[in-house]
């Protein structure tokens, strides 16, 4: 039986698996980067007690939420200049 014209090309599988590769990498660097500059930033270096008192809460859920919403911004900010700049590559 021949092989449906819809079906990936082998590069394009490892393309697909590449891609896949780069956003799992930038998922878990994200997840880390998030978690030190949280953490450096809303707890006490001196545990006190073994649980996060209510104030360490509140910090972690103000820097986990701006720390994402600049995250965010940042990405569609960049994206959209990425689309300008290919838009303007396809006018001419």
């Amino acid at each position: 039986m021949a092989a449906s014209n819809n079906a990936p090309s082998g590069i394009d599988k490892e393309q697909i698996f590449g891609m896949a590769e780069k956003e799992m990498e930038y998922r878990v660097d994200l997840f880390n980067k998030l978690t030190q500059t949280c953490f450096n930033k809303c707890i006490e270096k001196r545990y006190k007690e073994s649980e996060l008192n209510m104030g360490e809460n509140s910090c972690i859920d103000r820097c986990v939420s701006k720390y994402w919403q600049v995250n965010t911004h940042f990405f569609v900010v960049v994206f959209s200049l990425d689309l300008k700049k290919f838009g303007s590559i396809l006018q001419y």
